[in-house]
């Protein structure tokens, strides 16, 4: 059993972390180089939400199954779970708040005529992308740490 619960969970981390350095670096710069600007940004739209999913799976995954990992050896990773935590908590944050809220900019943005509305409502975007795209990199980052620490824990 603790065989199986030690492979969910880094099977989780690294579909997780391996999905943030591919969509990021990879998925998302190609697609805007590719593609229009409006295509390229619906596309990518359609596609976070199974982004997103990734990391609520990977997330509950991993921290479950790290839970009953040190109750079964009884220590209590404190790092590991730290780290867990705060990737967990900003992808729900990310996929749930920020990216409705940038949602509803996109829409207000096609119906509005007014080009100084519209303006402001462009700007506000630019702004809610930053703050999405700033909350992927610290998910990212605190996830390669997560791997480094993970790493030093495994014996072969």
């Amino acid at each position: 059993m603790l065989n199986v619960l030690k492979f969910i969970h880094l099977l989780s981390i690294v579909v997780w972390v391996g999905a943030l350095i591919f969509f990021t670096f990879f998925v998302a710069p190609s697609i805007f180089r590719v593609l229009p600007k409006d295509m390229a940004g619906a596309l990518v739209g359609s596609i976070f939400p199974k982004y997103w999913a990734i990391g609520y799976i990977s997330g509950i995954l991993s921290l479950s199954t790290l839970i009953a990992i040190s109750f079964i050896e009884k220590g209590f990773p404190a790092a590991r779970l730290f780290l867990l935590t705060v990737m967990t908590v900003v992808t729900f944050y990310t996929g749930l708040v920020v990216a409705a809220k940038a949602r509803e900019l996109k829409a207000q943005a096609k119906v509005v005529e007014d080009p100084v509305k519209k303006e402001s409502i462009e700007k506000e975007f630019k702004k809610i992308h930053f703050k999405s795209s700033a909350l992927n990199m610290l998910v990212l980052l605190t996830g390669l740490g997560l791997v480094y620490v993970t790493g030093r824990n495994i014996r072969l």
